[in-house]
């Protein structure tokens, strides 16, 4: 992956959202009409830390986040996910 060239405003952060689920545990294989957003995603840029927050996250990080959380971005072709720290639910 090539270096993202930016700045992330403070309390924010990149996330690249993994790929969604093709099959099952049991093995079936999920249509696209069926899939469902993934919620889990690793962190690219992460953006300075608030006066009143600190920041918890940091590049690298496999992040689990809320179904409607952050914004779709699309940046050199590819797909990013620009998500509030408040929003993240669990660090991996």
């Amino acid at each position: 992956m090539s270096e993202l060239k930016g700045k992330i405003l403070a309390g924010k952060i990149l996330v690249k959202p993994q790929p969604a689920e093709e099959k099952t545990s049991s093995g079936i294989i999920i249509p696209d009409s069926a899939k469902e957003k993934p919620l889990q995603g690793q962190v690219v840029l992460v953006g300075a830390a608030k006066k009143d927050e600190p920041m918890e996250v940091k590049a690298g990080d496999i992040v689990l986040y809320g179904k409607y959380a952050g914004t779709e971005l699309s940046i050199d072709g590819m797909d990013y996910l620009l998500i509030s720290q408040s929003d993240v639910l669990y660090i991996a």
